[in-house]
């Protein structure tokens, strides 16, 4: 059975499951979807917890050892495996598959594990796990979510913030989830409850924001000018090779070339996107940009990734981090030094 974390609490004032997969690549959800599980078996005398870690050189067949083995100590138990990044492999695979066939009374097994592909969602023993029990699948939380999210875990507190408030949050905390909960609390702590407002989040919060090439490409196709300059300084802050950088804008804008020469021959915009196995998720940020740019701005942006790429190389002079802002400016329809203009500095 799957279910949403928002749905979570309700299932479990029902009655515990035998078997729980949570599974998901952000940390701070993982551990709160476990804690709320936790919290559930402890209220409903599960008082034994036993942990097992999945690393190099497991032996399988303790799991089994354990739900088998009767507790000294309490008469229901709590069985964690923590899988992590690790895949089960052959005789992972086999072990998770036997534990469901013979489920053991008294005992509830929740299984932990990072974000799973594809092909392990098929695996035998992820069906066997959902066959037994429930799956929570959780995502991260996007930017289009982040502010209700922030918001909402504020209200929890007892605060009352500002829309600027949250805005300005979502700011200095966004792709960084675990460091949004720890503001919030310190928030908490400085203001108890009450009213919040952006000048409070001012003094108090740091900027934690983490981003990713994505997001950079993602926020200039939308036009978002600032936010884009703001991703850029965050991933050259964090270290990031600019050679990503110039391979992410240079793909968007080669895409977006061919689009705008596409529709200056007479074919439609859905026509186009369709043609090049456009994501329909990517589909609206791609028409922002292209009612934005036009033939001669893709291929002056075009021109302006070329002379970045050339730059990382030491092949011409300038700094590749300029470059790929005029060109981040370029893409959202803001004014930017176009190559020429480059060369002149």
């Amino acid at each position: 059975m799957r279910l949403r974390f928002e749905q979570l609490a309700a299932h479990l004032a029902k009655g515990l499951a035998p078997v729980y997969l949570v599974h998901g690549d952000e940390p701070l959800l993982l551990q709160e979807a476990g804690d709320v599980i936790r919290q559930a078996a402890r209220a409903q005398g599960y008082a034994e917890r036993v942990c097992l870690t999945v690393e190099t050189g497991f032996v399988w067949p303790t799991l089994l050892h354990h739900a088998a083995n009767q507790s000294l100590f309490a008469d229901k138990r709590l069985l964690e495996l923590r899988l992590d990044n690790a895949k089960p492999g052959d005789e992972g695979s086999k072990t998770l598959c036997a534990y469901t066939t013979q489920l053991p009374p008294d005992v509830v097994l929740l299984v932990t594990a990072g974000k799973l592909d594809p092909a392990s969602q098929k695996s035998r023993w992820f069906t066997a796990l959902d066959t037994a029990g429930v799956i929570l699948p959780l995502w991260p939380i996007d930017r289009q979510r982040l502010p209700a999210w922030i918001e909402q875990r504020l209200i929890g507190k007892g605060l009352r913030p500002t829309p600027e408030a949250v805005a300005l949050l979502v700011e200095r905390v966004e792709g960084n989830l675990l460091a949004a909960a720890q503001e919030i609390d310190k928030l908490y702590l400085l203001y108890g409850t009450g009213p919040l407002d952006a000048e409070q989040i001012m003094a108090a919060v740091s900027d934690s924001a983490r981003y990713n090439i994505y997001e950079l490409v993602d926020a200039g196709l939308a036009g978002q000018a600032a936010r884009a300059a703001r991703i850029l300084s965050g991933l050259r802050g964090e270290g990031l090779e600019p050679v990503l950088v110039a391979w992410a804008l240079h793909r968007e804008i080669r895409l977006l070339n061919l689009l705008a020469f596409e529709l200056g021959k007479g074919q439609s915009t859905e026509t186009a996107l369709t043609r090049h196995k456009v994501w329909e998720k990517r589909k609206p940020l791609l028409r922002q940009a292209l009612q934005r740019l036009s033939l001669a701005s893709c291929r002056a942006l075009l021109r302006a990734c070329s002379h970045l790429d050339q730059a990382i190389k030491g092949a011409v002079l300038g700094d590749p981090w300029d470059m790929a802002l005029q060109i981040s400016l370029g893409l959202a329809g803001q004014p930017w030094l176009t190559t020429d203009r480059m060369d002149e500095r």
